[in-house]
């Protein structure tokens, strides 16, 4: 069996826009739901486009769960650094969202903020776009390859909902081999009701 996280995590259900304005610089914060580096920095390409006479386009993301993500990253694009996308990142692992991207973009109102007003800039247009952000939970779970005699196939079949299990793909051969998903949290349940049905027959890998 493959596993993801062991425990659920918020991701955004939706894209926003949030805009502050500070001493005439207008700071917009847009939040999508990412996956991976490739989407978050094709996203990134595409907000670029969206506003192109932006001074800056500043950003992190989080891939995967929050807790053990697969891949972190911010840029500062060309504001002082540490002042932008490390605030922002740190404003995003602090609200334990998952699978997300936070790009704000700057628009230079001609009075410089100073290092410390735009760490405040940042992390407050960022913090104000989290707390709008709607969210759901992601349920993490497990695919399992399960090969058994084709006496066995409905029973398995009639098991799959009691465990919110789905059929990825099915194999016929001299047996039935049948690729499952299922909340991670029904693994145990599952995997011991196909064993007691099956009388120990049913091979799950």
């Amino acid at each position: 069996m493959s596993e993801q996280s062991e425990s659920t995590y918020a991701i955004p259900a939706e894209s926003i826009a949030v805009e502050h304005e500070v001493k005439r610089s207008r700071f917009i914060a847009l939040v999508e739901r990412i996956q991976d580096r490739q989407q978050a920095l094709a996203a990134i390409e595409q907000i670029k486009i969206r506003y192109p006479d932006a001074r800056h386009h500043c950003w992190a993301y989080v891939a995967g769960p929050p807790e053990g993500a697969t891949s972190i990253a911010f840029n500062d694009d060309g504001e002082p650094q540490g002042t932008a996308g490390k605030p922002i990142l740190n404003v995003v692992q602090h609200h334990k969202v998952g699978e997300v991207l936070v790009v704000v973009v700057r628009y230079f109102g001609g009075v410089k903020l100073g290092a410390g007003g735009l760490v405040r800039a940042y992390s407050g247009v960022t913090q104000a776009a989290l707390e709008k952000l709607p969210t759901i939970l992601k349920v993490p779970c497990i695919t399992a390859t399960v090969s058994c005699q084709y006496s066995f196939e409905p029973i398995l079949k009639s098991l799959l909902p009691e465990y919110q299990g789905t059929i990825i793909d099915c194999q016929y051969t001299d047996h039935v081999e049948m690729a499952i998903q299922l909340p991670l949290e029904n693994k145990q349940l599952m995997t011991a009701a196909i064993t007691n049905k099956s009388k120990g027959q049913a091979k799950i890998t």
